[in-house]
């Protein structure tokens, strides 16, 4: 309950929060005319994307914040679990206002305007975005770039099918699911996101991970995050911090919440491969901080949970692809 209680007040300070409830695994259905857009400024490469090569992790306190004892701080990697992930591809930097618009055909952001100097408004972190928002993203761009899309509901992956308008305040009825082994856009599940922001499999196994994604000394924070202390309360344009992770990951500390496929719920200790969370709930993950946060909060221990039809200034995401 304190979890989810920060998560909303946070939202709340701005006056952002909507409700609703959804779903959680997928099929594939032939391609379609992308809602909005002809999907013609969206590249096809994975030049932007990290290959992650797989591991194991074997949890511990280590990768509990120090001076922390809720859960809110402990992370996927618990004491008494152990995490087998397969390889796959992540973006190096968030979903831009531009690469969202070119898919969806309208940018909902709310720092929409005014840039900081030197910065391309284009290039800042879409935000205002539900977690419907990100996954109807995620299929429209994969059918544009003609990839098999990962999402489907009742069984259907054509959004038009849906019965869902983005950023109009509903929700998506029916079962949702994704299919792991598309080769289209997705949400990282919350494993892939904190296994990522730390490193991958080098970064994990050191004896001390890092606090924040690229370093573990807060003084430093401000090389590698744009957080409350350096931030002037608002988003950056992506990858304009001075430094990147260990994998040459942008912003996955601060900037803005990135939306994760997991439902929140205790995490379970025992061997996991390739885990995706419970198949219900009543909120979805969210990692990594934002602009608005203190450093603790940026910390890639630190699990976000909120219904997954808020938006929020402080909220947007990042796509990952499956590699096998």
């Amino acid at each position: 309950m304190k979890k989810v209680l920060f998560a909303l007040t946070a939202v709340l300070a701005f006056a952002l929060v909507a409700t609703g409830c959804g779903g959680g695994g997928g099929s594939d259905e032939g391609e379609v005319m992308p809602y909005g857009s002809s999907g013609s400024g969206v590249e096809t490469s994975l030049a932007d994307f990290v290959l992650v090569p797989g591991g194991t992790v074997t949890g511990g306190s280590q990768f509990t914040l120090a001076g922390q004892t809720d859960d809110w701080y402990k992370g996927v990697f618990v004491a008494g679990r152990t995490v087998t992930l397969s390889p796959f591809y992540i973006c190096d930097h968030e979903v831009t206002q531009a690469e969202y618009e070119d898919v969806i055909g309208s940018n909902p952001s709310y720092f929409s305007s005014s840039p900081a100097r030197g910065e391309t408004q284009s290039k800042r972190p879409v935000e205002m975005v539900s977690w419907y928002d990100a996954i109807m993203y995620c299929n429209e761009r994969s059918k544009n770039n003609h990839l098999t899309p990962c999402y489907a509901v009742e069984g259907k992956t054509d959004t038009r099918q849906w019965g869902y308008t983005p950023h109009a305040g509903n929700s998506i009825s029916g079962e949702i699911t994704c299919n792991f082994s598309a080769n289209g856009y997705r949400l990282p599940t919350e494993a892939e996101w904190e296994y990522a922001a730390r490193g991958g499999a080098s970064g994990c196994s050191a004896s001390n991970p890092t606090k924040y994604a690229g370093t573990d000394d807060s003084a430093n924070l401000g090389d590698y995050a744009w957080y409350s202390i350096n931030s002037g309360s608002t988003t950056h344009a992506v990858k304009t911090t001075i430094k990147a992770n260990d994998l040459n990951l942008y912003d996955m500390t601060g900037n803005v919440w990135e939306w994760c496929w997991d439902w929140h719920a205790t995490i379970a200790t025992g061997v996991a491969t390739n885990p995706a969370g419970d198949l219900s709930g009543s909120c979805r993950l969210d990692r990594g901080g934002s602009w608005y946060d203190v450093a603790d909060r940026c910390s890639v221990a630190c699990r976000g949970n909120l219904n997954p039809n808020t938006r929020s200034r402080m909220l947007g995401f990042r796509v990952v692809r499956s590699a096998e």
